[in-house]
């Protein structure tokens, strides 16, 4: 091989050489600017700007910066329900709209229910639980007018307090549920009457 020939060999090498260099640069600042973007207007605004308007799907979650748990957003053939988890991957507020009404969740540190709020059939009523799930307290908003009703601790209902178009009315009951008190109100005036064991009227006033 002539003198020539090797340089004439050795231009073309560097040719492509030089070519390659030139790709590796624009490579680097085509990432050097994209990262710019990225930092400066912040991935939200470029995906606002890409012009996709909604995200679709069945359901999302979220995790701390441990990994752990601490939303899930999900829609089943219930309907759509939030839970919100605390740092220990224990449920504390479900949030649900299924089809007789929306509901909302409270739950203890060893996620079990507590509180409920729900508006089911056009009814809203409020209920509170013990930790060992007996109800304690109900106030419910029917048709008929607002009850309250209270139960002991192992869930027995013992004292109901109503109002319907009557007027008032306060049952007060034993250890098994019965009644054995009712005082009310209505437009003939007011009554008190008491019931033994078997719910039969024993004394009453006036």
């Amino acid at each position: 091989m002539s003198t020539d020939e090797r340089i004439e060999k050795l231009e073309g090498q560097l040719a492509r050489v030089r070519w390659i260099n030139y790709c590796l640069i624009a490579c680097i600042v085509l990432s050097s600017g994209g990262w710019f973007i990225l930092k400066s207007i912040g991935p939200e605004t470029v995906w606002a700007k890409s012009g996709v308007k909604e995200i679709r799907a069945n359901s999302f979650i979220l995790e701390d910066e441990n990994g752990k748990l601490r939303a899930s957003l999900a829609v089943d053939k219930d309907g759509p329900r939030l839970l919100l988890y605390d740092e220990n991957e224990k449920p504390r507020v479900g949030l649900s709209v299924p089809k007789n009404g929306p509901g909302l969740m409270l739950n203890d540190v060893n996620g079990k229910n507590r509180a409920s709020l729900a508006v089911g059939n056009n009814e809203p009523s409020l209920a509170l639980f013990e930790e060992n799930g007996n109800l304690r307290a109900m106030l419910a908003v029917p048709k008929k007018g607002p009850r309250l009703l209270l139960g002991d601790e192992i869930g027995k209902p013992r004292a109901g307090l109503s109002v319907d178009k009557n007027g008032p009315k306060l049952l007060l009951c034993d250890e098994i549920g019965k009644p054995r008190a009712l005082l009310k109100v209505d437009k003939a005036g007011s009554g008190l009457g008491l019931l033994d064991k078997n719910g039969k009227l024993i004394w009453s006033a006036p």
